[in-house]
């Protein structure tokens, strides 16, 4: 089991679901709390919203027998991460990864096929309409007594006031939060645990968050000259020698499929 340099996140098993908690301030990292919590040796899983797949392969390395099917609606991120596929086998020595296109909403697998699900601050991108049916679907393919792992972005903290200066998704978090609760007070998923803490994330310079934040292609983000210049002076004032670093609050929602 990892050793942790911090203390333990609080926790709350317990309902009602709390959308976040403000006295949760520790530190944690998101892969080791799931290595203490998800059996994910041998097992089948199934990540929605991967992205660029950075989480992905870090799942893969700590979890060689894992099978990991990894899933993006975007079809540009998406072609991106077919190219990589060739170099995560032959360079980086990951063969447990297998990219396909889709969304939460309409998942293609079987019925009971998938040990664990992963949304990576992923739900609340789902079209508004359609998070209850992704909900719907995460218990459809996964087995009974099957673990899905939900963390989504609490609405607070630096990172989120920079953000939110071009991209609010204050309406869309609470959304993805109520879907998630729902689906547990309708039996359709059981709450395990919630966990509050703080993620870590760094940015060597303005640069790098405009790669990372504003380009992405799953969001068309239009900034005029005066925004983005606003943006960056507020990002500014975060970089010191070492970049910039922000603590992010965070929610994890650990569900199960009743058995």
């Amino acid at each position: 089991m990892p050793q942790y340099a911090f203390e333990s996140p609080l926790r709350y098993p317990i309902m009602p679901m709390q959308i976040q908690n403000p006295t949760a301030t520790t530190r944690c990292n998101e892969l080791d709390l799931i290595a203490q919590h998800l059996p994910l040796e041998n097992a089948i899983v199934l990540e929605l919203g991967c992205g660029k797949a950075q989480m992905t392969r870090r799942i893969a390395e700590r979890f060689p027998t894992a099978r990991i099917i990894a899933t993006e609606v975007d079809q540009i991120q998406h072609a991106h991460n077919l190219a990589q596929q060739r170099s995560l086998s032959e360079v980086e020595g990951i063969h447990n990864i297998e990219f396909k296109a889709g969304g939460a909403q309409a998942i293609d697998a079987p019925d009971n096929s998938i040990d664990i699900v992963f949304m990576f601050k992923s739900l609340h991108h789902v079209p508004r309409e359609l998070m209850a049916q992704s909900l719907q679907e995460i218990a459809r393919v996964l087995k009974p007594g099957g673990m899905a792992w939900i963390s989504e972005p609490v609405y607070a903290g630096d990172f989120n006031e920079i953000l939110r200066l071009f991209h609010d998704e204050k309406v869309v978090r609470e959304l993805a939060f109520q879907a998630v609760s729902d689906a547990v007070t309708a039996g359709t998923l059981e709450l395990v645990e919630q966990i509050f803490c703080n993620t870590e994330s760094r940015f060597a310079d303005f640069n790098e968050f405009d790669e990372r934040i504003i380009q992405v292609t799953h969001t068309n983000h239009q900034l005029d000259d005066a925004l983005y210049q606003t943006v960056k002076t507020r990002f500014n004032a975060h970089v010191s020698a070492d970049g910039a670093r922000f603590d992010n609050p965070a929610r994890f929602d650990l569900l199960r499929k009743p058995a």
